[in-house]
């Protein structure tokens, strides 16, 4: 059974994936080779289509491979040419706050808002989904990141 403190591991992890690339936006080489491993590491790209919609995409919203979720993360492949590196911001944080979890023997989904603080201390509010299972190590594999900004009805709703 996949536990709750497994599930905010992953999410610990993530947040602090997310960090470190905007960490190492001016060294692009270093940055290129830690994101590919971060997404290499923690999503499941390698066993099958991941479904993947990152929050800010208008264009091609939905990323299901390796190469579409890197260039969310970091921009610059001309396949993608909406991406300006979401996580090259740079955050200085990210935390996770769930609403409710679904834990199965090998798959667990959450869902809930997460917060992305910027270098002057301002807060970003987002809410996923993320589905996750677990491979034959025992680690948890992202399989499922659905996030978007909060509706906003506007002053003349």
């Amino acid at each position: 059974m996949i536990t709750k403190q497994e599930v905010e591991n992953a999410q610990k992890i993530w947040g602090e994936g997310v960090v470190n690339i905007g960490a190492l936006a001016s060294e692009r080489e270093k940055c290129e080779s830690f994101t590919q491993n971060f997404v290499t590491q923690l999503y499941d790209f390698d066993t099958k289509e991941v479904l993947f919609k990152p929050t800010k995409t208008a264009i091609q919203q939905f990323r299901i491979t390796k190469e579409g979720a890197i260039s969310y993360f970091i921009g610059g492949n001309t396949n993608y040419s909406e991406d300006n590196g979401f996580a090259l911001q740079p955050w200085t944080k990210v935390r996770f706050e769930n609403v409710s979890l679904i834990l199965e023997e090998n798959r667990a989904l959450a869902m809930g808002n997460y917060f992305f603080t910027d270098t002057k201390g301002g807060e970003t509010k987002v809410e996923y989904t993320f589905g996750y299972s677990k491979d034959k190590s025992g680690n948890l594999n992202i399989d499922l990141h659905h996030s978007s900004l909060p509706f906003n009805l506007g002053k003349n709703a």
